[in-house]
């Protein structure tokens, strides 16, 4: 067994599955790596993972048949995208070479629309539906990117997720990448902190010695 396939191995089963709290199809994508800051945990490590990547995404209903180099392309558009949106939420230009990998990605056609039981569904062409499907992943990207809503980008600020999303709420203030996630287990822990806080004083005060009081023991030359 090989040193990375050991280290996958490793993996809890929880950081392999796919997450879709981004409210974007191309930042969804970006998150199919778990744990950028630390474990950098591989989702798509099989092409049948691009496959049902597709499929949880509500891409497509029959996803295309990823091909190892298949599997090698999404993973450059992937690492592209991420920069890009990291770069545009530090305020700089993407990269050349970032721009470059997302517009030859974008170059190729998109999937089809069709009219399914009067509901739009996405479908493959007859030929280079590999290329189509990552295509519509990265002309998603660069609708975002060339968007008003870059100024709406945002990375979760738990410090154990890091998750990329657009922030869709109305004053966009929103810090969390979903508020009965993350948020729910800020609020939690800062409860948890508050009412130790709470606790730690009052058993402080309950062995603080009592205070002399001059009115309890009066002075007898004061008699």
């Amino acid at each position: 067994m090989s040193v990375e396939a050991s280290r996958i191995g490793e993996v809890p089963d929880e950081e392999l599955r796919f997450t879709f709290r981004s409210n974007r199809l191309c930042l969804a994508f970006v998150a199919t790596v778990g744990e950028r800051w630390r474990g950098n945990h591989e989702r798509l490590r099989e092409p049948v993972d691009l496959e049902r990547w597709y499929l949880e995404a509500d891409l497509l209903d029959q996803p295309p048949a990823v091909t190892r180099a298949g599997l090698e392309a999404a993973r450059v558009l992937r690492e592209a995208i991420y920069r890009i949106a990291r770069a545009l939420i530090a305020g700089h230009l993407p990269t050349a070479a970032d721009e470059a990998a997302l517009n030859a990605a974008a170059a190729f056609p998109p999937l089809i629309p069709a009219l399914r039981a009067g509901t739009s569904r996405l479908t493959l062409p007859s030929a280079r539906a590999q290329q189509s499907a990552l295509s519509t992943v990265a002309r998603d990207a660069i609708d975002l990117f060339a968007s008003t809503a870059i100024d709406r980008i945002r990375e979760c600020a738990s410090p154990q997720c890091g998750l990329l999303f657009v922030d869709t709420s109305r004053p966009g203030r929103r810090r969390w990448c979903s508020s009965t996630a993350c948020g729910g287990k800020a609020r939690a822990a800062t409860y948890r902190h508050r009412l130790a806080a709470s606790s730690d004083t009052s058993t402080r005060r309950v062995g603080m010695p009592e205070r002399d009081d001059a009115s309890k023991h009066p002075d007898p030359k004061l008699s």
